[in-house]
């Protein structure tokens, strides 16, 4: 009956977990913006289309995974919205190799390669001086005529054919030496770029802050139409020098890289990618929480886990256990005091036990002689020392290392795990709790006080002044009281 039972129970969980897996993995997962796959307002599928118009459908490759060994020197390569970082190394060897990079990014992971290149973000105007429909937000960007050597030399070429551009929440960029491309105009404070291209070695690098220029809904503005197509020309043709008729590889959102440029990798480059993957994997989840994909395993594997965990839990035999007044009693206490002195004085024995009962010992004087409660708390017994005892304070500091060093350890095997404790600390433990004991006339000599005296009765003092101090002289002897009883 009780397997039966187990395996209706495990079927059942299964079958709930199956059905649960199904349910969430038959929902619609909606495209990420910036999909060049992507036909709705926000996707770039209108770009795609512009490139193959200009490039051919044989020279525009959007890809999920950049490889690369197979991109030479003579082709472009277009990052939008990147949620992770590009391989430092592989992109710097491209662009001196004669490659160009564009990275048209926002609020994405892009700002991880432009910092390399001393590129920074910065807001724009809160007061552009054109807006459309007047808001912040959709400035007009203008083209920026390109100066050497204090003479104009015109537009760059991405930008030759753009009059205007409609920005779409866009960031600024600013750099000391690169190149400005467009430029937000402001009233009553800074202009603000928003595009910028350098040469790094014999190759191109292009940075612009609004990849939402390119998104379906923004290229029905000419401005923006005409921005893509110099774009797409510019990264695998000309920009004025020789053509290159290369080939344009499109990356969005999240992508995958492999290899190494022009096809030399080793084996501590491969493990160099590893780790970074890894890093940047944790990294997405700290900062945007698990994926999608990620969160439903974890569901499957709690769900099956639980599900073992019942079926074990609930096949499990247990032992009927022994009434108490049936078992035999331990050796420890057949012995009376001498058997717990035999065991306590053992060698095999730890030393944290005898500490323990030094503290016991402590306590149960210190509650016969001032009436204390059974397991009083530290800073009471403390505070009975120091008021009752009129220790002097190296004895006091003494005690109360002591006392603490009492509690530590009965922590200590409370928890399993038995203290450590040197034979010279526990004959030191002893000789102060025995002064302890004596100061405080705990030690047996003295009859116990009532556990609740008189509120307005008088304490009686510790010691006497020096003038009511009887003279040695007159002094009479008396026999000290046997302590026998008392040891």
């Amino acid at each position: 009956m009780r397997r039966r039972a187990t395996s209706c129970s495990l079927q059942a969980a299964l079958a709930a977990l199956v059905a649960l897996i199904a349910l969430l993995a038959s929902a619609r997962t909606a495209s990420a913006a910036f999909d060049v796959n992507d036909t709705s307002w926000e996707g770039c599928s209108e770009f795609l289309e512009i490139a193959r118009a200009e490039l051919g459908v044989a020279r525009v490759h959007p890809v999920a995974v950049l490889d690369w060994s197979q991109i030479g020197p003579e082709d472009g390569i277009l990052v939008l919205h990147p949620m992770q970082s590009l391989d430092a190394d592989e992109t710097t060897s491209f662009m001196k190799a004669g490659g160009r990079l564009a990275i048209v990014d926002d609020f994405g992971r892009g700002d991880d390669t432009l910092r390399r290149f001393q590129i920074e973000r910065i807001p724009t105007p809160t007061r552009p001086l054109a807006a459309l429909r007047n808001r912040a937000a959709l400035a007009i960007a203008e083209p920026v005529a390109d100066t050497v050597g204090g003479h104009s030399v015109g537009r760059h070429p991405v930008v030759s054919h753009v009059d205007r551009l409609v920005t779409n929440h866009a960031t600024g960029l600013r750099h000391p030496n690169l190149s400005p491309v467009l430029r937000i105009r402001a009233l009553s404070e800074p202009d603000v770029i928003v595009a910028v291209a350098g040469q790094v070695g014999k190759g191109r690098l292009f940075a612009m802050g609004d990849p939402s220029a390119l998104m379906n809904m923004m290229l029905r503005y000419p401005g923006n139409r005409a921005f893509a197509s110099g774009l797409t020309r510019y990264l695998v043709d000309e920009d004025g020098a020789q053509p290159h008729k290369g080939r344009l590889y499109i990356v969005a959102n999240r992508f995958d890289e492999e290899s190494s440029f022009g096809g030399e990798t080793s084996l501590r480059k491969d493990f160099d990618a590893q780790l970074k993957a890894l890093a940047s994997a944790v990294e997405d989840a700290r900062r945007d929480g698990l994926p999608s994909g990620a969160l439903l395993a974890l569901a499957a594997l709690a769900g099956l886990a639980l599900a073992i965990w019942t079926a074990r839990a609930s096949a499990r035999p247990y032992r009927g256990p022994l009434p108490r007044y049936a078992r035999p009693t331990p050796l420890v206490a057949q012995g009376g005091a001498a058997g717990r002195f035999a065991v306590l004085a053992a060698p095999s024995s730890p030393r944290g036990l005898a500490f323990l009962e030094l503290k016991s010992a402590l306590f149960e004087a210190l509650s016969v002689r001032f009436g204390l409660e059974t397991n009083p708390p530290q800073e009471a017994v403390a505070r009975l020392v120091a008021r009752e005892g009129a220790l002097d304070e190296r004895t006091l500091s003494a005690f109360k290392e002591v006392l603490g060093t009492m509690y530590r350890v009965e922590a200590s095997v409370v928890a399993g795990k038995p203290a450590n404790v040197s034979r010279p600390a526990l004959l030191h433990a002893a000789d102060v709790v025995r002064s302890v004991l004596a100061a405080c006339g705990a030690d047996g000599r003295k009859p116990p006080r009532g556990p609740h005296p008189h509120p307005g009765a008088p304490s009686a003092p510790l010691t006497a002044s020096p003038e009511a101090r009887p003279s040695p002289a007159a002094a009479k002897p008396a026999t000290p009281p046997s302590d026998k009883g008392a040891r």
